[in-house]
């Protein structure tokens, strides 16, 4: 059996840049990619924390050290610059894999320089009402 298990998480990104005409869809920072191991072309799901729009697109390289977030193409309708943004990949993993697999996960702050990275979430607890 196989299983689909989270890769990478780039957490709360700012939308640098969304161009209606360009081609590719979703530039980010080379530098971003490399330690996050998201690869060119990658399929990525994109998750708008500002409207809940949530998509399908594919990751291309940004200039390093850019800061860029760029979403381009049919996708730039559902992310506006300033618009925070989760980025996620995922791999398929058999069983053993994912007994032991942790994503990347990087979290940013508002200006996009990388605040920390870990590779596990905590775990929520139930709020006392």
């Amino acid at each position: 059996m196989q299983i689909t298990m989270l890769k990478a998480k780039l957490h709360r990104a700012t939308v640098t840049h969304s161009e209606l005409g360009y081609e590719g869809s979703c530039a980010i920072d080379g530098n971003l990619l490399d330690l996050s191991g998201i690869r060119e072309y990658e399929q990525i799901q994109i998750y708008n924390v500002n409207n809940g729009a949530r998509f399908t697109t594919y990751a291309i390289r940004a200039e390093a050290g850019s800061g860029l977030f760029s979403v381009n193409g049919a996708a730039a309708r559902l992310a506006c610059p300033g618009d925070l943004i989760i980025v996620c990949a995922f791999a398929i993993v058999d069983q053993k894999e994912a007994e032991s697999h942790k994503p990347t996960l990087i979290y940013f702050n508002e200006n996009n320089e990388v605040q920390r990275s870990a590779s596990s979430i905590p775990v929520q607890a139930a709020s006392a009402a």
